[in-house]
């Protein structure tokens, strides 16, 4: 579905548009919000379910975690109000409540978490390898066609892998497929639930929902109203960026859009991937390829990161140190500008965390994804392109840049070692997808990857493929595979680290 303007992203990008509509434009916020499920959702015609009450019962849940609230507990026996907890969001600066990913019950469809079933493209042959290859007779033939006993199914696939109609389909439940560390459960109405001791936030589940049943929390009113104060904001965008708002919205257009938006200025991310590649490949060099390190991990993905803490401890000292490109550009942007307040504009959702994090101060005041400041562009009326371009982003190398696709981070490293170390052996691996990053860190722990720099990206594509994205993957690769070759400077001055100390 990724890249596919469904019922579902419309939905979003409603509520929004919506929000940011009230942060913009309300008098008296309380009622309009509570107006905004009646304007949303017409009761002639209702567009994603076959009851208006309940699409509206969505839409609230939606609205309030789009203002940066928790959803309504349903197990109480008086509901808590739609506007419960406005007061506390309603407020300047960076709101969050725990967790950043939750269900709205009443949005699950309940799929079913795992199970083969006969479809009616059963011919009800002769053979019935079907019957003949279940390990415990689970099928049995009804009315000349086959029927699968799911009490006794053992789920093992055996079946629809010799069926000569493709007659059998294997469903499983969307949401829990595409989370590589099985962070997906089921209540006891069979809805899917979210196991937060496991869960990392990389929102891989909320776009692979048909239902548009899971959502993550937004800052984007909390955002709109530190602009309105007055104060200095300062935008960094992520390398990820390019072709995100149309194919032909220029990197300058998009920056002076952000300026017509209301930001100060605007960044490259990218300022601090570069930085941290420096880092990473002097460290590669003196530690790793001299064999006083067994192997490194990068620390560019939290939730690659996160996953590697939690699951596999014993590689919490081969994690990067260096800062993350965001929170490297944003000490940067902090340190020309005292008095600013950093908002991070990215294809991530689990950056919203990383920016709330207490280990190592981020910088970072707010985290929007692109979809979120789609919905701030439409609110304002702002057309990006129309827009005339009158900034330059001029600001990263290729090198930098290229971190917004999977092994982007490791070409990175790997470039800038062949310029400053030359005859230094590099051996380098890198992952996509939670699932394979727990692979390739199964295999670091025996001993399989020694000598290597590792990058991890949980999302299938990389950066590009973000929770937060407005368009299709291929396309956004493409889109920043043309970016990194058009820049002319290839890897960032070996003095750039010391320049910005």
């Amino acid at each position: 579905m990724r890249g596919i303007d469904t019922p579902v992203r419309q939905a979003r990008r409603r509520v929004f548009k919506e929000v940011a509509n009230l942060a913009y434009h309300s008098k008296n916020l309380k009622d309009d919000m509570e107006a905004l499920p009646y304007q949303i959702v017409d009761y002639e015609e209702t567009d994603y379910w076959d009851n208006v009450y309940r699409d509206r019962a969505i839409v609230r849940e939606r609205l309030r975690l789009a203002m940066g609230m928790s959803l309504r507990p349903e197990n109480r026996e008086r509901p808590a109000h739609l506007t419960q907890g406005l007061e506390e969001s309603n407020i300047d600066e960076k709101y969050y409540e725990p967790p950043l990913m939750q269900v709205i019950p009443s949005a699950c469809n309940a799929c079913p978490a795992n199970c083969y079933e006969i479809t009616d493209s059963c011919m009800g042959c002769l053979a019935h390898p079907c019957q003949s290859v279940c390990p415990v007779g689970a099928i049995s033939m009804v009315k000349g066609r086959s029927v699968i006993d799911q009490e006794k199914c053992i789920k093992c696939g055996k079946c629809k892998a010799v069926c000569p109609y493709d007659a059998i389909c294997h469903k499983e439940r969307p949401c829990k497929v595409s989370c590589g560390i099985g962070a997906i459960k089921s209540d006891s109405k069979g809805r899917a639930v979210i196991d937060e001791s496991i869960c990392v936030s990389c929102g891989q589940c909320m776009v692979s929902c048909p239902f548009g049943a899971i959502a993550d929390k937004s800052q984007i009113f909390q955002l709109i109203r530190a602009m309105q104060s007055g104060r200095k904001i300062i935008a960094q965008v992520a390398p990820a960026f390019v072709g995100q708002f149309g194919p032909s919205v220029t990197p300058d257009m998009f920056k002076t859009a952000l300026k017509e938006l209301g930001f100060y200025d605007v960044y490259e991310t990218a300022i601090g991937a570069d930085l941290g590649c420096l880092e990473e490949a002097e460290h590669y060099v003196k530690e790793v390829a001299s064999g006083n390190q067994a192997f490194a991990l990068t620390s560019c993905c939290p939730s690659w990161a996160v996953m590697a803490k939690n699951l596999f401890p014993e590689t919490i000292d081969k994690i990067s140190n260096a800062l993350t490109p965001m929170v490297c550009t944003a000490r940067i942007i902090k340190k020309e500008h005292p008095d600013a307040s950093v908002v991070f504009i990215g294809p991530c959702a689990s950056k919203k965390l990383e920016a709330s994090r207490r280990t190592v101060r981020s910088d970072v005041d707010f985290v929007i994804t692109f979809e979120e400041l789609t919905g701030m562009f439409e609110a304002k009326g702002i057309l990006l392109k129309e827009i005339q371009a009158m900034d330059e982003m001029q600001d990263a190398t290729a090198a930098g840049r290229g971190y917004g696709v999977a092994g982007g981070v490791a070409s990175a490293i790997s470039d800038v070692i062949e310029k400053y170390y030359p005859g230094t052996e590099i051996h380098i691996e890198h992952a996509e997808s939670l699932a394979e990053c727990k692979k390739i860190l199964l295999l670091a722990k025996a001993g399989k990857m020694n000598g290597c720099l590792i990058e991890g990206m949980a999302c299938p594509g990389g950066c590009v493929a973000g929770a937060g994205t407005n368009i299709s993957i291929p396309q956004a690769q493409k889109e920043v595979a043309k970016f990194k070759k058009e820049t002319a400077k290839k890897v960032p001055d070996e003095t750039l680290g010391k320049d910005m100390e």
